[in-house]
This record gives C-alpha cells, sequence and structure tokens, in this order.
C-alpha cells in the first residue's frame, strides 16, 4: 500500500489516527462483529487495530486509505482469534475459504429474499436485540455506532456518566452470553426493534448534527451514516411510515448544514444563516419522505411525523421572521403530549416566543428549569437568557448566557455562548 512520507512520532500523527478512528470505528467493529459473532470482542479487536495504527504511522506514515487498513487489520485480528478457538471449528473452515479466493471483505452467509449486506446495520439491529433493556440498547448502539464517548452518551441522554459505562458493560455482556445473532432480523422480530433502531439512528445523527464535544460543532461522518440507514430502513420497511418520518426529518435537518457554520467553523444561528446555502436536493427528498409517510399511516402522525413536520415549516419559509410559527408551536405541543419530555418543552418555548412573545415562552421554560435531567443542559440557560433578553432583563440574561457557557462542552457551542453574554447590552 502506497503511503505518505513518514512523519516524526506523536503530535499529528497521533492526532490523526485518533480522528480516523473516532469516525471509522462503527464500520471497524461491525465488520469484526461479522467475524467473531461478539460486539464486545469486536470492540477489542478495533481498539487493537488503533494500537497498532499508533505504534506504525509514526514510523511508516499515513496510509491512503486509513480507514481500510484499520478495518482489514482488525478483521486479521478477528480471524486469527477464530482461528485460535476450537469451538470456532466451523466458522474458521469459511473464513478460510473466503481468504483464499480473495483479501477478506466479507464473510458469505445464508441469503434470505428480505435480507441486507450491510454490516453497520446488522450492528445496529443487534445492539437494539430485546433481551437488552431500552437503556441499555440506547447506550451500546450509540458506542458503537455512533463511536461516541461515555460522557457524549450520559449527555444525549441526560444521565450520569457512570450509569452509561454500567450499560454498556452489562449490554456487551447479556448479549455474548445470549449468543445473541449479528443480523438483521425478519418479519415480527425487525419490527419488535424497530422502535430503538430508529431512536439510536435519530441520536448518531443529532450528535452529528451538534456535536457534545469537542473542537468542530458538526461530526458530517455521523449524519452521513444515520442518514444512510434511514433511507436503508425505508427500502426495506416501506410500509412503517415512522421510518419514512425519520429519513424525512434527516434528510431536512441535513439540508441546513452547509449553513449552520461561518468560514472559520463558527455557529451560525438558525435566524441567521443564510438560506440560499440550504441544500435544496435534500429539501426536496425530505419533501418526498415526508409523503410517502403520510400514504402509509393509518393513525395520528407519530414524533418522527411530528418532527419532520416542524423542519418542514422551516424549509418552506423564505426567512426566519416569515416561519409559520404558530404551526410550530402547535406541533410540538402535539409531541410533547406524544412523548412527554422538558427537551420537547424547551423546543416548544421557542416557538412560543416568536408566537406569542418571550414573557409565554419564558412561563414555559421556568416550569421546566427545576426538572433533573435537565441539570448540567447548556440549552437551558441559553434559551431562558435568550427570552430575558428579550424581556429587557439584561443581567440576568446576560448570567445565563454566562451559565450556559460554562456548561457547554462543545468548544464552538461556548464560543457563541460567551460572545453574546457579552452582547447583552446594559440596562439603559
Amino acid at each position: 500500500m502506497e503511503q505518505q512520507p513518514a512523519q516524526a512520532p506523536g503530535g499529528g500523527v497521533d492526532r490523526a489516527v485518533e480522528t480516523i478512528f473516532r469516525i471509522e470505528s462503527p464500520r471497524i467493529i461491525a465488520a469484526a462483529a461479522r467475524i467473531v459473532r461478539d460486539v464486545g470482542i469486536a470492540e477489542e479487536l478495533a481498539q487493537d487495530a488503533l494500537v497498532a495504527a499508533l505504534e506504525q504511522w509514526p514510523r511508516d506514515g499515513v496510509p491512503d486509505n486509513p480507514g481500510a487498513w484499520l478495518t482489514a487489520t482488525a478483521k486479521h485480528r478477528a480471524i486469527d482469534l477464530v482461528r485460535r478457538r476450537e469451538r470456532y471449528a466451523r466458522k474458521l473452515e469459511e473464513v478460510g475459504r473466503d481468504l483464499s479466493r480473495s483479501a477478506p471483505h466479507h464473510l458469505d452467509e445464508p441469503s434470505d429474499p428480505d435480507d441486507i449486506d450491510d454490516d453497520l446495520l446488522r450492528l445496529v439491529f443487534t445492539a437494539c436485540h430485546p433481551v437488552l433493556s431500552a437503556e441499555a440498547r440506547i447506550a451500546l448502539t450509540l458506542r458503537l455506532v455512533g463511536g461516541l464517548t461515555t460522557a457524549e452518551i450520559a449527555r444525549a441522554c441526560l444521565v450520569p456518566e457512570a450509569t452509561v459505562a454500567q450499560r454498556v458493560v452489562r449490554a456487551k455482556r447479556t448479549l455474548a452470553a445470549r449468543a445473541v445473532a449479528f443480523e438483521v432480523p425478519y418479519g415480527p422480530d425487525r419490527e419488535a426493534r424497530l422502535g430503538s433502531v430508529l431512536e439510536v439512528v435519530y441520536l448518531v445523527f443529532n450528535e452529528g448534527y451538534a456535536a457534545t464535544a469537542g473542537d468542530d460543532l458538526l461530526r458530517p461522518a455521523l449524519c452521513e451514516d444515520a442518514l444512510r440507514l434511514a433511507r436503508v430502513l425505508a427500502e426495506l420497511m416501506p410500509k412503517e411510515p415512522e421510518v419514512h418520518a425519520l429519513a424525512a426529518l434527516l434528510e431536512l435537518q441535513a439540508s441546513r448544514a452547509a449553513a449552520r457554520t461561518g468560514p472559520g467553523g463558527a455557529p451560525v444561528l438558525l435566524k441567521d444563516q443564510d438560506r440560499r446555502r440550504w441544500n435544496r436536493r435534500l429539501i426536496r427528498r425530505g419533501f418526498t419522505a415526508l409523503d410517502r409517510a403520510g400514504a402509509v399511516a393509518t393513525g395520528s402522525p407519530g414524533p418522527y411525523a411530528l418532527q419532520a413536520a416542524i423542519a418542514a415549516c422551516h424549509a418552506q419559509a423564505p426567512d426566519y421572521e416569515d416561519t409559520d410559527w404558530q404551526r410550530i408551536a402547535v406541533l410540538y405541543r402535539l409531541l410533547a403530549a406524544r412523548v412527554p419530555s422538558p427537551v420537547v418543552e424547551l423546543n416548544r418555548a421557542v416557538a412560543v416566543s416568536m408566537a406569542d412573545g418571550p414573557g409565554p415562552a419564558l412561563e414555559i421554560v421556568d416550569a421546566v428549569a427545576g426538572e433533573p435531567a435537565l441539570r448540567g443542559y447548556h440549552l437551558l440557560p441559553s434559551v431562558r437568557g435568550d427570552l430575558l433578553a428579550r424581556l429587557g432583563r439584561t443581567q440576568e440574561a446576560r448570567a445565563e448566557f454566562e451559565r450556559a457557557a460554562a456548561l457547554a462542552r462543545n468548544d464552538r457551542e461556548r464560543a457563541l455562548l460567551t460572545a453574546r453574554a457579552r452582547q447583552v447590552p446594559d440596562a439603559g
């Protein structure tokens, strides 16, 4: 494999390795899991590949295709592990036949007319197996598919880090103990896992769309993976309205990505975005998916359909002020009734502030301010600061923005909130 010139050990190469691994780890784990049939062992093999890269790349240079290098290393180690274990003798024979034909891109398996050959999707459905609790499914999938750290998952789920760590460890042990198959299931089994699968795909996208921590606001690779999984699911389950609704929501949200940051990577608020930079192709795809969701729906709209309808309101509006805020407020009220959540209430407050003014919106925010799930959630003081500023309560607003900045763990968001605190005018 042709490689770049060797670079000095440590420093830039180490950072490059870690960045590439963070992007590629879901595919590496999925590829290894297909061989060893154990997501816990697959994660360890992916870590082994990372260690190998940290040892070799500073000396030999970064490969032209670093993701493929990491995946191949993990798969070769997975094959070695299979060879060392007598109980995998049958699998060894299958792997050996495959290796004799070509490099080990994948293992051949019996197929089904409704099957799909996608290791990442298999990983999602495996991590969402019903032997795990709903909370464990979410934590494990965000770890394996989203590549999120324990701290990032904790913030996404609004729970302590120790709780997430326990969930992930127990989930991997349970899957191994139950010998859960690494597969995309069929029929009723697939339907039983669908809710969890949709939830984690949505959470993976959200982490890519607004990164919990780090130097950048966006993590495009996560958005792309989530979008691809949503599109695959829509083809796989064409009669499920919420599958199409999730695809619509992600398409519409992704359409704004280019306008969400300025030239230097600084966040750009929705009201300040140049809507000419919104991706019209993704918007069209979003509306098509939303139409499909409506065409197969038989009852009241589900949570993803409601959120997609909200995103559609934004996509249709020529500018921020002319957005149909009354309709968005109503949709958020319906969403809050369907899936009660203090975060939904915060979003509803923003819509109400535009439709009816900051006063009624502040009442909504203050009603949920004491919720334990929002303790340490930086968007609570951020929203409250905006409402207070609009009410002329500038000293309180500045304090809220400063508190939000202190809570934010994404560098870009912290800088934005700090700037907003400084921009609050002094009381007249």
